[in-house]
Order: C-alpha cells, then sequence, then structure tokens
C-alpha cells in the first residue's frame, strides 16, 4: 500500500459489488452525498434460497456500468472531475469483488485518478463518521457491532485502519442464523425481514431457547446451538406450520437473539470503557427490536448508540466512497496491482500515514 500525501480535489466514487447489491454513490470531499443508486438481486436469488454466486456476478456485470453513468449523469460529474474512486476490495464473493474493483481500477488508469482498495468491513465500521448521520461525529475510540449474514463481530476501533477484535462468533453469524431459521420456518426469501415480520404476531415467551455463552466472560457469540433448537421444535411437521405457531416460534428467537447481542455487547463496552461510542452495522441492524435491545445497554453504560439509517446498514457504495475519503485524507491510496481478498480480516488492512 502506498502512502503519499493527495488533496482530495473532487468526488469519489464508490463501487460495492461483494454480494448481492450493484451500488454505486459519489459523495463530494465532505461527506455530502450527491448521487446514490442501489440495485438489489433479491428477485434474482429467491428461487434459490440464498445467494448464487455466479448469478450475482453476471448481475453485477451488467448492472454497474450503467448504474455508475446514470450516477454520473444526475451530478454532472465526470471521470476527469473525481478526487478519487473507491471499491470493495474484500472480503465477500470474488466473482462480484473481481467485477467492482476492476471497473474501478479500469476507470482510475483511464482517468489518472488514485484508487482505493476498501475492506468492506471497514466501510460498515467508519459509515458512523459520515457528517450528518449521527449529529456530532463519533471521536475515535468506539466499539463497533458488526450484525450480518456473513459477519458478527465486536470490535475496538481504534482509528482508521486501526482495529482490535474483541470477540466474534464461534459458529454462525447472527444474519445466517436469521436466514437458516426463517427457512426452517418455511418463510420466504430473504429470511431476516421476514422473520422479523412474522414475530410481531408472536408471543416471545412461548418458548424457553437458550441463549448460548450468555454471561460468559469476553464478548463472542455462539447461535447454532440455537438454531438447532429451533430445528427440534420444527421437526417432525412435514406440512407448513401453523401461521402462529411459525409466528410464536420466530419471537422467541428473535427475543433470545436479543438477550444474547445485549449481553455480549455490555462485556465488550467492559473491554473497551474509554469507548466514545457504540455503532451497530451490517444487515441485521436494521432489526428495530434488536436496536431497542442494544440502545437500552448503551444507556444503562453511558454511552451513545448511533444505528446508521436502515439504507446504510445493508450494502451500500456511500460506506464505501466514505471510507476512501477517510484513508485519502490520510494520504493513503492503493496501487491497480491490489488483489480481492475474499477474506480479509479487519487486523489486517495494512499501515496507515501518520
Amino acid at each position: 500500500m502506498a502512502i503519499k500525501a493527495i488533496p482530495i480535489e473532487g468526488p469519489v466514487l464508490g463501487i460495492e459489488s461483494s454480494c448481492d447489491e450493484t451500488a454505486a454513490a459519489i459523495l463530494a470531499p465532505d461527506g455530502s452525498i450527491l448521487a446514490e443508486r442501489v440495485l438489489s438481486q433479491i428477485a434474482d436469488h429467491a428461487p434459490w434460497g440464498g445467494v448464487v454466486p455466479e448469478i450475482a456476478a453476471r448481475a453485477h456485470l451488467a448492472a454497474l456500468g450503467p448504474m455508475v453513468a446514470d450516477a454520473m449523469a444526475q451530478t454532472g460529474v465526470g471521470f476527469a472531475d473525481l478526487g478519487a474512486i473507491a471499491a470493495t476490495a474484500g472480503p465477500g464473493l470474488i466473482g462480484g469483488l473481481i467485477i467492482g474493483s476492476g471497473f474501478a481500477k479500469g476507470a482510475a488508469l483511464a482517468s489518472g485518478k488514485p484508487y482505493l482498495a476498501i475492506n468492506h468491513l471497514e466501510a460498515h465500521a467508519l459509515t458512523a463518521r459520515l457528517p450528518g448521520l449521527a449529529g456530532e461525529q463519533p471521536e475515535f475510540p468506539y466499539l463497533l457491532l458488526l450484525l450480518s449474514g456473513g459477519h458478527c463481530q465486536c470490535v475496538a476501533v481504534l482509528g482508521v485502519g486501526k482495529y482490535r477484535r474483541l470477540g466474534s462468533t464461534l459458529d454462525d453469524a447472527v444474519g445466517e442464523a436469521f436466514d437458516k431459521t426463517a427457512k426452517l420456518l418455511g418463510l420466504p426469501y430473504p429470511g431476516g425481514p421476514a422473520l422479523e415480520a412474522i414475530a410481531r404476531e408472536g408471543d416471545p415467551k412461548r418458548f424457553d431457547l437458550p441463549r448460548p455463552l450468555l454471561r460468559w466472560q469476553g464478548c463472542d457469540f455462539s447461535f447454532s446451538g440455537l438454531k438447532t433448537a429451533v430445528a427440534q421444535l420444527v421437526a417432525g411437521n412435514s406440512d407448513a406450520l401453523p401461521r402462529q405457531l411459525a409466528a410464536d416460534i420466530a419471537a422467541s428467537f428473535q427475543a433470545a437473539v436479543a438477550d444474547i447481542l445485549a449481553d455480549r455487547l455490555a462485556h465488550a463496552i467492559l473491554l473497551l470503557p474509554q469507548a466514545n461510542a457504540v455503532i451497530i452495522a451490517g444487515g441485521v441492524a436494521a432489526n428495530l427490536l434488536l436496536r431497542q435491545r442494544l440502545a437500552a445497554v448503551t444507556s444503562e453504560y453511558g454511552k451513545m448508540l448511533i444505528a446508521p439509517p436502515q439504507r446504510f446498514c445493508t450494502d451500500n457504495a456511500v460506506m464505501v466512497a466514505w471510507a476512501g475519503i477517510e484513508r485519502l485524507r490520510l494520504g493513503i491510496s492503493d496501487p491497480l496491482s491490489t488483489p480481492c481478498r475474499p477474506r480479509w480480516p479487519l487486523e489486517e488492512i495494512g499501515p496507515t500515514a501518520a
């Protein structure tokens, strides 16, 4: 990674293609959103009950060019006007990463603009610092609770490019647990939002489901036992579950997850008492019940909870462009030879400027 002072001389184009959303955004150097586009692939993957990597890659390839052109036409910004081009380079599905980063590298090469290879997790971690998102911009250090289909981590955010993982899942990610439980209940894809919706009709106290690692030291997570308990409840039902039964199981499952996350967050706060705020990010952070429980925990410990708007919890290019701005301000850019990394822990992002 090259470290060289680079003034931000124009808007930054961000590209996101790590999974099943194709997204592009253009941000002014101060973080103002000039244009944003997101194309969901839910309809493409719904027949299969989950994301199919080859389908996702082909959809990115078809959509990305026109999407970027549309965003640039809206703003009147051309490639020559940009200050830099940022794209997610990992972690994620390799096909989508290659398409998004390849487009960005080609545009950077042709226009002579800096290229930034963005870690998708860092983009989530820095979203809360986007101006105007949470009132006062949180200062480092702060806690990040990352809750998505592929990740469940509690991270100390010490600065741009400076992260310390405090805990992570020992098995399933929390979003994966939501999706698999929804599938057991016969709910449509995507499972997380469908489960949250039907849980509103259910009794969260009907089933006493397990809370793995509750009150254990540290802030690691475990969800496979909870998922197995749900599987045992529905075992033997060859036909579709009665709606009320499915609603009660969903509500009980969601209540168990809320208890687990609240307990783990409390332990994380004790591990980083100097944290100025707690940030929740990732698709599962859009769940309203979980937000309420986590807000109660942070309030109890006198911390500020920052929960981005729902459209910034799921994959988007605004967070990618903003991460690019944060890194460019420190004089960081990346060579065009930077590879994509399907697995890319936050701790391995690499050096930053002083």
